[in-house]
């Protein structure tokens, strides 16, 4: 479709919403930028558009004739498909492109996209970094940050795009086509949104959509759903496995990541040469290897660079060590299974903090995780009692109810003793106290280093 001279709808004023009617001004087409929420101010809107970047903004209630001048609409991520005022667009005949789809069809070069429940920062963040090793034109957007959309112009033929893309933006997607794509795993997240597991794997299986056998799909043999799909992926399928050896693909063969391909196998590396702790940061760095591999990296380089990359912040992220007791921030455990991870990573016992806005979820595998590992259950939020129920019957008796945040870290510091540790995991998202799960793991950070 030629945007040239069209009033394109953007719907959301954050951060997707400003990055694509950035793109779409530069790109010769006319932005109007809206949101529904009636307390946003017309002014701030504007304020966050760059220098020499002009669009229209609408606050509230929709004009009917903007609606009738509009040749597409944008939504933001964060705006669900099924939303009313989506719905009268479609019945209208207005195509929809997300936010992810838009950036896609103004992009050069390559392109690596990165998904899954889990781990996502973490493997895009290191696919970024080995490509930036080996590649002179190489840029690290999505959802990890910088919008697609803000990177989209700057690429050229030979650029190299590495992408974290989250389910919300794989609903708006048509033409999108990775060189290389991967589903890290799928668990049970966003149902509040998606409305059934089904739904929510289907929205993840689009990320290879429009692939063919001369793309490749990375996917972990150890899930269940990733596992099914490589069945009938359309991609050429490049398997990782934690927990057997495979006869193609990257697998952990007790300390040694190895890889096999053609009928030979190859050790890379030992999982102590890493920095990273934990189960789910093996998983992530052997999907990392085989996403950057095929992406044309040198192995020397791969590895080089998984050896000296250290926790992206958020997940798992060693804090300080005080009086005695480690604190670990994993603000980024924002669904149980996340939360799993964070806790199998902990080798020492452990005062936990969980709780935060309820998305549906359920929290049993979570709780049998804990293992003896949990000496004090502190929740906060939303799901407290929902979780404190279900660790109830799970056997876990010593649970601390907080009224607020910091409540729950002053009870931390009370309960831990010398040789415990600390740990932020929520197992939940962070609305209703916090604007992200960034502001509630720096929150953490800043109390433990002011001890």
């Amino acid at each position: 479709m030629e945007l040239r001279n069209k009033k394109v709808l953007v719907i959301g004023t954050g951060i997707s919403g400003i990055g694509a009617a950035e793109l779409l001004f530069r790109a010769g087409a006319i932005p109007v930028l809206y949101d529904e929420n009636e307390k946003a101010k017309e002014a701030e809107v504007k304020e966050k558009l760059p220098e020499g970047v002009q669009a229209a903004v609408f606050i509230g209630k929709l004009p009917e004739s903007v609606i009738k001048e509009t040749a597409l609409a944008v939504p933001s991520p964060g705006v669900p498909v099924d939303a009313g005022f989506m719905a009268g667009l479609r019945e209208r005949g207005i195509p929809v492109w997300g936010e992810l789809e838009l950036g896609y069809r103004y992009s050069k070069g390559k392109l690596a996209a990165i998904t899954g429940t889990n781990g996502k920062t973490t493997t895009t963040t290191l696919v970024g970094q080995i490509m930036k090793a080996c590649a002179s034109s190489v840029y690290v957007a999505g959802n990890i940050g910088t919008p697609y959309t803000g990177t989209a112009l700057l690429t050229q033929e030979d650029s190299i795009t590495v992408a974290e893309v989250s389910s919300f933006q794989l609903e708006t997607v048509e033409s999108f086509r990775p060189d290389v794509s991967a589903v890290l795993n799928v668990t049970p997240d966003h149902l509040n949104r998606h409305h059934s597991m089904e739904n929510y794997v289907a929205v993840k299986e689009r990320i290879a959509g429009r692939q063919t056998k001369e793309d490749i799909c990375v996917l972990n043999y150890e899930n269940k759903y990733t596992k099914e799909f490589g069945e009938r992926c359309p991609a050429r399928v490049v398997f990782f496995s934690s927990a057997r050896k495979l006869e193609e693909g990257i697998y952990l063969d007790g300390d040694e990541i190895c890889m096999a391909q053609d009928g030979f196998v190859q050790k890379l590396m030992n999982i102590h040469e890493m920095k990273l702790i934990g189960m789910c940061n093996i998983e992530n760095v052997m999907a990392a290897v085989a996403v950057a591999y095929h992406m044309g990296a040198p192995m020397g380089i791969i590895l080089d660079t998984v050896r000296k990359f250290r926790a992206v912040e958020h997940r798992i992220e060693f804090v300080a060590t005080k009086n005695g007791v480690d604190y670990y921030n994993d603000s980024k455990g924002t669904n149980p299974d996340a939360a799993i991870q964070g806790i199998r990573a902990m080798s020492k016992p452990t005062v936990l903090i969980g709780g935060g806005y309820d998305k549906q979820n359920e929290y049993d595998d979570w709780i049998e995780a804990f293992e003896g590992k949990v000496k004090c259950l502190v929740l906060v939020g939303q799901t407290a009692e929902k979780i404190e129920a279900c660790a109830r019957k799970h056997g876990v008796c010593n649970i601390v109810r907080a009224k607020g945040f910091e409540e729950a870290l002053d009870i931390c510091v009370k309960t831990a003793q010398r040789g415990d540790a600390v740990l932020l995991s929520p197992a939940c998202a962070s609305w209703g106290m916090f604007p992200n799960y960034e502001a509630r793991g720096n929150k953490f950070k800043d109390y433990v280093n002011s001890l």
